[in-house]
């Protein structure tokens, strides 16, 4: 009898090698223009403005972002659950030698090495299971320990409530959600702008269509933890 999956693996089990290979037309060509109502250029705009040279990718999709935003000789870290993602994108920006950390962001992380300037956690948490507050705030706190304390932490993530959603895009959600894919029916703009507000000094939202794209940097004197990694 087969065992029944966790929501998390049900989650991460959807990103295959056929729907990797298909995700970049799909996700974002296709769902982001024409179904959430955010343009695919809109994210990576918030990429080209953010990212570091010492950059640490958390939920790493195909890759399709660092790609076309990266450049010079940068210091990047990979890390996911899930390992077709992680080397989907280690082969798509192999020039750069990127670290690879195939670890869960839920739990505590172990990363040696100095700290990130910058950590993007980009169409992860409506992935994960669980409400908005606890599950950003749980990534956020095991990711912090990681991130210098001016360091930017950004990234997006398709919500639930307090937007506007067209029928394609209610009906495209309720799929994902009873799939098991999204786990975003509460998640709120309150929910986010908390977890933000209680970490970074300094903190920015805004939404397209029904994603929002965030920022936090500086990291609030409460939160500068002590790092649980070697120097």
């Amino acid at each position: 009898m087969k065992a029944e999956l966790s929501d998390l693996d049900r989650a991460h089990a959807a990103y295959t090698k056929r729907s990797l290979a298909l995700y970049d037309w799909w996700v974002l060509g296709v769902s982001n223009r024409r179904i959430w109502k955010c343009e695919t250029e809109k994210i990576l705009e918030l990429y080209r403005a953010k990212l570091s040279p010492n950059h640490l990718e958390v939920g790493v999709g195909t890759g399709y972002f660092l790609e076309h935003s990266l450049s010079g000789l940068p210091r990047i870290a990979l890390l996911d659950i899930n390992h077709e993602c992680l080397d989907r994108t280690a082969r798509r920006i192999a020039v750069y030698k990127p670290e690879v950390h195939q670890d869960n962001v839920l739990e505590p992380l172990h990363l040696k090495g100095k700290r990130f300037d910058s950590i993007a956690i980009n169409y992860l948490l409506h992935c994960l299971p669980g409400a908005l507050e606890g599950k950003a705030g749980k990534v956020c706190d095991h990711l912090i320990p990681f991130l210098e304390d001016d360091g930017v932490l950004f990234g997006s993530t398709i919500l639930g409530l307090d937007i506007q959603r067209p029928l394609p895009a209610k009906l495209l959600m309720w799929h994902y959600n009873r799939k098991g894919i999204f786990s975003n029916t509460q998640d709120s703009l309150g929910g986010i702008m908390e977890t933000l507000s209680k970490r970074f000094k300094t903190f920015n939202v805004e939404v397209c269509g029904c994603v929002v794209l965030f920022w936090g940097k500086g990291l609030r004197d409460g939160y500068r933890h002590e790092k649980s990694a070697d120097q």
